[in-house]
């Protein structure tokens, strides 16, 4: 069974391989309060690591295993439409993915739930991209987690050549260029996404919680 309040805690992570679960895994495996991190991956992670209180497995998102008992659950999965191809495609990830993975986790056990989603995200948005982000949001927040966090970064900064994605060179630009804007609206590392999510979700409060791009410094 998942443990119990009070005591360490099991994780789940899916999305290890991409912009901010790549920052958010090793923040788990060196964190006392997990004595578990289970990562499920589309791709096996591009490193080995030593770290006895990691266990990979490599799924099909579209049909998941029953999953290991956790009690907390970071799913951090994303695209674009660029790289999906298309708009269903788009939406096999950034919706189907994510609500079969939050599910699952509850069934699991899991009590915690911290999702990556947008700065825009909105179920009745005339955008495509917004509007499946919000209706994730909305999917995910009726499955009875005791806790939710959802976190809305604005546009994404990291090392995306690191992930074997190419360069993109309209973020690099924009990220300098829209530096001098507030925090609500800014370029935000992936690090710094990576770190609230876990603070957050850590913290346990009860409920659903929306925080946006200036809430993640």
């Amino acid at each position: 069974m998942a443990s119990s309040p009070g005591t360490s805690r099991s994780a789940l992570i899916a999305g290890a391989t991409g912009l901010v679960g790549r920052e958010l895994l090793p923040m788990l495996l060196a964190s006392p309060q997990y004595v578990q991190v289970h990562a499920l991956l589309r791709r096996a992670l591009p490193e080995r690591t030593s770290a006895g209180k990691l266990h990979t497995r490599v799924v099909d998102f579209a049909r998941l295993p029953a999953l290991p008992p956790v009690d907390d659950v970071f799913i951090t999965l994303g695209t674009t439409i660029k790289v999906a191809g298309s708009q269903a495609a788009f939406r096999a990830v950034d919706f189907d993915a994510v609500v079969n993975t939050a599910r699952a986790a509850r069934e699991a056990g899991a009590t915690r739930l911290g999702v990556v989603s947008a700065l825009g995200a909105n179920a009745r948005s005339s955008v495509f991209y917004n509007r499946v982000k919000g209706e994730m949001q909305d999917a995910v927040a009726a499955l009875g987690f005791e806790s939710v966090v959802i976190v809305q970064p604005s546009l994404l900064v990291g090392d995306r050549e690191k992930l074997g994605q190419p360069a993109r060179p309209g973020e690099v630009w924009g990220a300098r260029l829209l530096g001098w804007l507030p925090r609500s609206v800014r370029p935000i590392p992936a690090p710094q996404v990576a770190r609230a999510l876990l603070r957050e979700v850590a913290r346990g409060e009860a409920g659903v919680r929306v925080l946006r791009s200036g809430q993640l410094y």
